[in-house]
């Protein structure tokens, strides 16, 4: 079993994401994972980004059961009327000991908290230093 916490921002972190489509947003991805197959523990976030917390399926791939979460729900937040909607190119996958799932849990629960203190920015370069990460700055915010 592959437990995978996925991160991704909205296209330059334009905050879509407020207010009551959130909740609706979430539900609707978590079909999407549990219709390719895939066990959503979790799904939250903020205004400008979203973590999800997976299961992946053993014929899953994540670099497809990510492009389809966010296709579809680029769509469905389309026909709520957020017309101008996209999410940034990119995405971060990680992958999380199973020991680890509660915690990485209650972290995607106390994201509205966490962001107060911290930005999506900061954030984003602390996962990909701790997991040993290189980047370039120039590509990792489209």
């Amino acid at each position: 079993m592959l437990l995978v916490h996925v991160v991704f921002s909205t296209k330059e972190r334009y905050p879509f994401l407020k207010g009551t489509v959130r909740e609706p947003l979430y539900a609707y991805m978590a079909s999407i994972v549990r219709n390719a197959g895939c066990e959503c523990y979790r799904i939250g976030g903020v205004a400008d980004h979203v973590h999800v917390a997976i299961r992946l399926s053993r014929t899953a791939s994540v670099s497809e059961l990510i492009e389809l979460l966010k296709t579809s729900s680029s769509k469905w937040l389309k026909n709520q009327s957020i017309e101008k909607f996209a999410w940034q190119r990119g995405y971060a996958a990680f992958s999380v000991g199973l020991d680890d799932r509660d915690a990485l849990m209650a972290y995607i629960d106390s994201q509205a908290e966490h962001h107060r203190k911290v930005s999506f920015q900061d954030e984003f370069r602390a996962f990909l230093t701790r997991y040993g990460i290189e980047f370039d700055e120039r590509y990792v915010w489209d």
